[in-house]
């Protein structure tokens, strides 16, 4: 028997209902969705099925996740769900154009400044005009953390690796308006989070 290779995060199963409410209300029926640090896999097995008309094409840097991305892929059997691809954010192309949206959970707080900026210029480059790059995990705002929990945690992040950080959204919409992205909403989620979602403009 082979062994099953999905991994599995505690934190999808209370916020995969939540983002899915958000998506739905923001996202095309139909087109071509990129997920970025799809992790363990879990949302794009979860939210894939439930957009049928959306082309979803996940990735991450850590050949493990893709493991597990293909194995809770194989789980599904979402016929519009891609096969898994290996992809450093940092990468100057993604192989991949004319998007109608780019989805990052859950990274930007667990990964170097660097991949924030990285993120931005690639949904840039990456997206249609008028799609839209949706983020979502803890902020701070005006430099303030949001909740208690939410400054333990950044502690903790530091402490893991001094590049981490829970990022403050004014610095975040900033590195995004450098790129050509505006952003246009933001909602309270589950645990002091948000979800927060930005779009290149239109073509004149």
């Amino acid at each position: 028997m082979s062994q099953d290779r999905r991994r599995h995060a505690e934190a999808t199963l209370r916020n995969r209902e939540p983002i899915l409410q958000v998506l739905q209300s923001i996202l095309p029926v139909e087109g071509a969705l990129l997920e970025i640090a799809s992790g363990t896999g879990e949302h794009a097995a979860h939210l894939a099925p439930r957009m049928p008309k959306l082309r979803w094409i996940p990735t991450d840097g850590d050949e493990d996740a893709v493991e597990s991305i293909a194995a809770w892929r194989a789980a599904t059997g979402s016929p519009n769900l891609d096969a898994p691809r290996l992809l450093d954010v940092r990468e100057e192309d993604w192989g991949v154009n004319d998007l109608d949206a780019v989805l990052c959970v859950n990274m930007i707080h667990i990964s170097p400044w660097e991949c924030t900026e990285a993120l931005m210029r690639g949904s840039a480059r990456a997206l249609k005009p008028g799609g839209l790059l949706y983020l979502y995990g803890p902020f701070m705002i005006d430099g303030l953390h949001t909740a208690p929990s939410n400054e333990r945690f950044d502690r903790m992040l530091l402490m893991q690796d001094p590049s981490w950080g829970v990022r403050d959204l004014g610095a975040v919409t900033d590195a995004a308006f450098a790129a050509g992205l505006v952003l246009e909403g933001q909602v309270e989620m589950p645990a002091n989070n948000l979800s927060v979602w930005f779009r290149r403009p239109p073509s004149a």
